[in-house]
């Protein structure tokens, strides 16, 4: 069984069972991906792995500063999107939303002083078939420029909230509208 930060990939998920039903959701869909999140999470036996099994937790940022949020352009996808993605080994799920946001973006990013803030779930198709049990992180960064790696999307930016909400599509809209509100 895999430990990451010294617990088991079963108490990690525990964890975030116990944060999600404590959670108010933003909107319908995050009501139903909170179902969903809860139902399947515990069931699956390696839930970070993403070879393991078509359905498993990624871990997203909303990585929020002084002029906005930052979203990149999903080189697949087409779509303005938070920065995120699967869960590399021996990583907790804020842990890799935190190094997804470093790669993607080029930012020095941290998570709150207070430590990861479990701000939203949704629950979407992947590629492959899969399905990824996404849970989104607040991060903070500092008021500079993206800079991504060259393997990375390079089209990054910061947007102003109305218009980060603007062309969000309906899975990151409502993590928009709860990362502005916490950051107000």
């Amino acid at each position: 069984m895999s430990q990451r930060a010294g617990k088991t990939d079963s108490q990690i998920v525990q964890e975030l069972c116990a944060q999600l039903r404590a959670a108010i959701p933003c909107d319908e869909r995050e009501r139903a991906s909170i179902a969903q999140f809860l139902e399947i999470a515990p069931t699956l036996a390696h839930p970070f792995d993403e070879h393991a099994d078509p359905i498993h937790v990624t871990g997203s940022a909303l990585v929020v500063g002084e002029r906005g949020v930052v979203l990149h352009l999903h080189k697949r996808l087409n779509l303005w999107l938070q920065p995120g993605g699967h869960i590399e080994s021996g990583e907790t799920p804020a842990d890799g939303a935190l190094r997804e946001a470093r790669e993607e973006t080029g930012l020095v990013v941290a998570h709150p002083s207070s430590g990861p803030w479990l701000m939203h779930v949704d629950v979407h198709p992947g590629p492959r078939g899969h399905t990824h049990l996404d849970v989104r992180y607040l991060v903070q960064a500092e008021d500079a420029e993206p800079n991504p790696g060259a393997e990375e999307s390079q089209q990054v930016r910061w947007f102003e909230w109305d218009e980060a909400l603007s062309i969000a599509d309906v899975g990151l809209a409502g993590a928009l509208r709860v990362a502005r509100t916490l950051t107000r």
